[in-house]
């Protein structure tokens, strides 16, 4: 892309950022009747999720059209299955039910995506309905922060300049809203958006803990990008740990 074509383009999307999201929404209040969770009652529920089977060589991405994303020699790789002794990262684990009668404050502080050497990081997170979502640009380099959700409103900003912030946030649970960056199309992230606080992202080895849960039964459910979706329903009672495990297949060609 020659440089007259990247300052239109940088041109037409900050132009969209004006017009596309980027609201927060008004704080909620909680319904009548709605419960509270009892900290001196609450368990834990942890767990790994594995790997079966040959993990899938992952690829090299192409970034010579753009020499800010090849600098310092790096080599990016696609991150679509990473596995590390036998546990998968990356997957989002929630709790898909079991919470309908409790009321959850909205976290007041910022979930933090980066884009860094041409890739969002973290590559999967999760995030509170009405919590703020701050998007940074840490390159020297134009990105395009480009929301594609299904329920909730998407956006599409620019960020044409190193160092610039966009915050934002989503109305209503969503697993999983994709970010993606047109200017690089190799740049994913994935966002989970819930109504409450029990969702974890496994990271090196797979491992995953979902904490303060009060007593109850849920359905817990496992979703990779490659590899599809898991649930298993547990039970929790008074401080009690529970311990869980998944395991995702290699897929299919």
């Amino acid at each position: 892309m020659n440089n007259s074509c990247r300052r239109l383009l940088a041109a037409v999307l900050v132009l969209a950022a004006s017009a596309c999201g980027g609201e927060s929404p008004a704080p909620k209040t909680p319904p009548p009747g709605a419960r509270r969770v009892d900290s001196s009652t609450t368990g834990r529920i942890s767990g790994r999720i594995l790997f079966s089977g040959d993990v899938p060589a992952g690829t090299a991405v192409d970034v010579a059209a753009d020499p800010a994303c090849a600098r310092d020699g790096a080599r990016l790789m696609t991150e679509e299955v990473v596995v590390k002794d036998g546990g998968v990262a990356n997957v989002f684990v929630y709790v898909k039910d079991g919470l309908r009668d409790y009321y959850f404050d909205t976290p007041t502080a910022p979930v933090k995506v980066d884009q860094q050497r041409c890739r969002y990081q973290p590559h999967v997170f999760g995030a509170q309905t009405g919590q703020p979502i701050e998007v940074s640009n840490s390159d020297p380099t134009l990105h395009n922060v480009h929301a594609a959700a299904s329920i909730n409103r998407g956006f599409n900003y620019g960020q044409p300049v190193q160092g610039m912030k966009n915050t934002t946030s989503f109305e209503a649970a969503e697993v999983m809203v994709r970010f993606k960056c047109n200017v690089h199309p190799w740049m994913t992230a994935y966002a989970g958006i819930l109504d409450h606080p029990y969702f974890a992202v496994t990271a090196d080895g797979g491992t995953f803990e979902l904490k303060n849960v009060p007593p109850g039964t849920y359905t817990i459910e496992a979703w990779h990008e490659k590899l599809g979706t898991q649930t298993q329903q547990v039970t929790v009672a008074d401080d009690e740990h529970r311990e869980l495990s998944f395991t995702f297949k290699a897929p299919t060609t």
